[in-house]
């Protein structure tokens, strides 16, 4: 794991920190982003079963 230095709102995290039930800092971060990828990957899933749900159309006729 990599350390790094960035400068975070203190009443962003405040509330990061309530809504997340975290302790710490590096909790409250790591959490925020676990959630952020765990909606991106339930927003690609969503929309990979989208498209395999569509229809297919005979490739044959495509170019016309």
């Amino acid at each position: 794991m990599a350390k790094r230095l960035v400068d975070i709102d203190d009443e962003l995290l405040a509330v990061a920190r309530d809504e997340l039930g975290t302790a710490t800092i590096k909790a409250t971060v790591n959490e925020a982003l676990r959630l952020a990828g765990a909606s991106r990957s339930a927003t690609m899933q969503k929309a990979l079963d989208d498209l395999a749900m569509m229809s297919t159309f005979d490739r044959a006729d495509a170019w016309r």
